[in-house]
């Protein structure tokens, strides 16, 4: 067994060689002999200009061994008594070089740090995000201790929206080492430069190296199925097939259905693999269909569990193709022997656009995996009318080549002339690609990387409290330094001056911060330009609105029957919108809206009009935004964010859905993983914010019911977050249930799945309001008969009907039925009436007493009507029978009232 990297320095340390660089390079290079993975000339190269103090940018191909890089600058940092940081862009990716380190170098010398998770930060060796690196550099600036920064996938530096990130550590640390790591850096000369003036260190570029398996180009004038049968028939799999979208993965999956991909063997192995493995309706049926054909699907819209299945299934060399998306770039665990792109166009989330080289590049760098292939394989499809006009193309050859005689030739070559304005193009305005983009993109380097630096109330805020416990530090001239020091091209107007001076003056107006006066500063030693209070120390980490949150909970009444959903969807108004629900729960309110506002007679404009004002339920709203407006003001730094009230777990509960069913009703099942991440994010979420003295027993029961659910659909996430937190490797679930475990409950439910009509309130109420509301839809329609038999024998008659809303349409024209009209507002529900309560809404004696004798039973409601005038002062009173509704599984009510309140 290989010596652990820690048991080596120990070694070093007892020879007392730990300062001798030669010892440190023959141990290290013995080390990495004896596992079986020798240097090579490009690592030996970066670990010569590690030991000699150097930076290092490591600009080399897929798959040419940057980990080790890395871990040679660790090995070095622990060797000199340094502490030494890895960043990198993703927490799983953050997780899992934790642990690799854990088990190299021991569990007292590697902590890590993400937002989500603190373990043992005080350590050697930290792994952490890129943002919480950069937030600590802001704090503490070049007094950070640390002598070595690994920066992983640094093409992160120019990535929009967290280039920030990648950039700050460069501008406020001067005395460590940089390790600079990427496959596609393009031009680096302009970083060499800058890290030397800024630090007088040298700056090593290593960009010589080899590609361990080299990559074969070409440009295919094909469809997809025809190019990837003759990849199988070649040996050249497994094969992923790029898209870049998951609706597009998933199709071109489903297009191979019933074509023998794989052989007999193939299939009894993988049918052996899934037998153990617990599938969902919907998508993961659909999956296991492909599955036991060879045929893998991998997108990020998955739930993990059943991505980590396609990636076994496919190291097992099972699969013979798979479908997904270019997250591919990222890297997945799999052994790819071709990547086969079906486009080298995407869509950025703007516009449609080609690929850069260096999203290309990314892409294609994942083909041939070092120990498996000798050469890697990368196929770009030409687009559909290309083929098409190739195939016509072909079929003229083909007839003229067959004609019998010169006369048929010429009349053959004369028809396909008057066909030549046929021949297909692309769609006017659309973006598409030629062999000459395929080239073009083959042969480029990597676009240089630009500048994405900016200011923020966070880096303010962190700059200031680093210099509140360093007086040393003047906040003024290093935010002066940071907004015309950075890496942007020099402009005529700096635009970070002016966002600069738009945070001070929101500070200053919301006494977060104060400037004194020269003499002030000088009489009591510290900056004139300083905090005014203490800030939390996690402000700025990955959860910045959680202090909202826990702020706004104070605004709720504890007493209220809604409490414990209240405090739900305080909660989800802070998290990440999952946006492919959030737009299906859109959709399916404007359809209601629309056949509601047709019933109601409304004109098709003023329908289309109203139709955009229809969005996704947002409980709370007015509430929420009111008190974030109250919220900023005071806390400066949540400026640039914004709250976003949502219902998904309230939905959930109010509707006692599980998880599948809340899929299946939106169809959303490309998007399941998105979904699933929501609600584990929700119900960490719930866990860490919300203080025990708020959590009721109501709002207890939903938090483990959530976690029940998450874990019943995939319990990878908990699980991984939950050994992450007690500093445990987190296991990958290969058991009987593929991750999943027991079945999935609504809220509310008993063992075996039933939910009794009133037992879980919440859904009980909804039922409730949805009633009131089909009576109030009748009532618009003046359909007595209808109303009469909505609620049978106990109900009122046609003729009293008839009778009361004649007094209504005596005063007003019509009844709002639009989405105002369904406001849960407009409902009250008393869930234990007094007898006074039953007396009030105009039930008789007799019914108030015996609702008495059987507490419970009998509830109160009352629906308020949206009138033209606005007036809101006509109601419905009802009887609600619990005891009658969970017999029948239906709500059963019985009028009580009609008239103005």
């Amino acid at each position: 067994m290989t010596a652990m990297l820690n048991d080596l320095l120990d070694d070093l340390e007892d020879r007392g060689r730990l300062g001798d660089d030669d010892a440190l390079y023959e141990a290290f290079a013995g080390w990495a002999e004896s596992s079986g993975r020798p240097l090579y000339p490009h690592q030996e190269e970066a670990l010569l200009e590690i030991l000699a103090g150097n930076h290092v940018i490591a600009a080399t191909p897929t798959g040419s061994g940057k980990s080790m890089i890395a871990l040679a600058a660790h090995f070095v940092s622990l060797a000199r008594g340094g502490r030494s940081y890895y960043t990198a862009p993703l927490k799983a990716l953050v997780s899992e070089k934790f642990f690799d380190l854990v088990a190299l170098f021991g569990a007292d010398n590697v902590g890590m740090v993400t937002g989500d998770v603190s373990l043992n930060a005080a350590a050697p060796v930290i792994c952490c995000t890129a943002e919480i690196l950069a937030n600590q550099a802001l704090r503490e600036g070049a007094g950070l201790d640390t002598d070595m920064v690994i920066m992983d996938e640094f093409h992160f530096y120019g990535d929009p929206q967290r280039g920030w990130a990648w950039q700050v550590p460069l501008l406020e640390l001067t005395r460590p080492q940089f390790i600079a790591m990427s496959a596609t850096l393009g031009d680096t000369s302009r970083f060499q430069a800058q890290w030397k003036q800024r630090t007088g260190r040298d700056v090593a570029l290593v960009d010589d190296a080899e590609r361990p398996v080299p990559l074969e180009f070409d440009y295919v004038v094909d469809d997809v199925h025809d190019t990837v049968e003759r990849l199988l028939a070649e040996g050249r799999w497994p094969v992923y097939i790029v898209h870049f979208a998951q609706r597009d993965a998933v199709e071109t999956a489903q297009s191979f259905d019933r074509r023998r991909l794989i052989d007999d063997d193939q299939k009894a192995r993988i049918a052996r693999a899934l037998a153990t493995v617990r599938f969902g309706r919907g998508f993961g049926q659909t999956l296991r269909h492909l599955l036991a054909q060879g045929i893998g699907v991998h997108h990020a819209g998955m739930l993990p569990r059943y991505r980590r299945l396609v990636e076994r299934l496919t190291q097992q060399g099972l699969l013979a193709i798979v479908c997904g998306t270019d997250t591919l770039g990222v890297g997945i665990n799999v052994p790819i022997r071709t990547v086969l792109l079906t486009s080298l166009v995407k869509f950025d989330g703007e516009r449609m656009r080609h690929l850069s080289a260096r999203e290309f590049h990314q892409i294609a760098g994942r083909a041939g995996r070092a120990g498996f292939d000798q050469v890697g394989f990368v196929r770009v499809l030409a687009p559909g009318h290309e083929v098409e006009n190739a195939r016509a193309r072909a079929r003229l050859s083909a007839a003229e080549e067959n004609a019998r005689d010169e006369r048929e030739a010429r009349r053959v070559a004369k028809k396909a002339k008057k066909r030549g304005a046929a021949t297909r193009s692309p769609e006017k305005g659309q973006i598409t690609w030629t062999r000459s983009t395929f080239e073009r993109l083959r042969d480029a380097q990597p676009e240089q990387l630009s500048s994405q630096f900016a200011m923020t109330h966070s880096m303010v805020l962190n700059v200031l409290a680093g210099t509140a416990a360093d007086a040393h530090r003047d906040p003024a001239e290093h935010l002066l330094a940071l907004a015309t020091g950075n890496d942007d091209p020099v402009r005529e107007s700096n635009p970070h001056l002016r966002r600069l001076a738009e945070i001070y003056q929101s500070m200053r107006q919301a006494g977060v911060v104060d400037h004194v006066s020269s003499e002030q500063a000088a009489s009591d030693g510290r900056p004139r330009l300083r905090l005014v209070a203490d800030l939390p120390d996690d402000f700025a980490l990955n959860q910045p609105l959680s202090p909202f949150a826990l702020a706004a909970l104070e605004l709720l009444d504890p007493d209220s029957p809604a409490y414990a959903l209240d405090v739900v969807s305080v909660v989800e108004s802070v998290l990440e919108d999952p946006r492919p629900l959030l737009y299906a729960q859109q959709r399916t309110r404007r359809d209601q809206a629309m056949a509601a506002m047709k019933a109601e007679g409304l004109e098709y404009d003023e329908r289309i009009a109203r139709l955009d004002e229809v969005t996704w339920p947002k409980p709370l709203e007015d509430l929420l935004e009111d008190a974030f407006r109250t919220y900023v003001q005071s806390n400066p730094w949540v400026g640039d964010l914004e709250i976003s009230p949502k219902s998904v777990v309230r939905e959930m509960i109010e509707n006692a859905q599980t998880f599948t069913e809340l899929i299946g009703r939106y169809d959303v099942g490309r998007s399941e993983g998105v979904v699933l991440r929501y609600l584990t994010d929700a119900y960490r979420s719930l866990r860490q914010v919300v203080p025990e003295s708020a959590v009721t027993p109501e709002l207890r029961a939903i938090i483990d019911w959530l976690g029940a659910l998450i874990r019943s659909v995939d319990s990878s996430l908990l699980d991984e977050w939950e050994a992450l937190a007690s500093g445990r490797a987190p296991a990958i679930s290969e058991g009987d249930s593929g991750g999943a475990s027991g079945a999935e409950l609504a809220f509310g439910a008993d063992e075996d799945g039933t939910v009794a009509f009133s037992a879980n309130r919440h859904a009980f109420r909804t039922a409730i309001r949805t009633a009131l509301f089909r009576r109030v839809e009748l009532m618009s329609r003046d359909d007595v008969e209808g109303l009469a038999r909505a609620d049978g024998p106990a109900g009122w008659p046609a003729g009293r009907w008839d009778r009361e809303l004649a007094r209504y349409w005596a005063e007003h024209d019509w009844i709002g039925i639009d989405q105002r009209a369904r406001s849960s507002a407009l409902v009250s529900v008393i869930e234990r009436p007094t007898p006074a309560d039953f007396l009030d809404a105009g039930a008789t004696e007799a019914v108030a007493e015996g609702a008495e004798t059987m507490p419970g039973r009998l509830w109160l409601a009352a629906q308020t009507l949206v009138d033209p005038e606005g007036d809101m002062d006509w109601r419905l009173t009802v009887l609600v029978d619990v005891a009658e509704s969970d017999r029948s599984g239906a709500v059963v009510l019985r009028p009580l009232a009609f008239g103005p309140r």
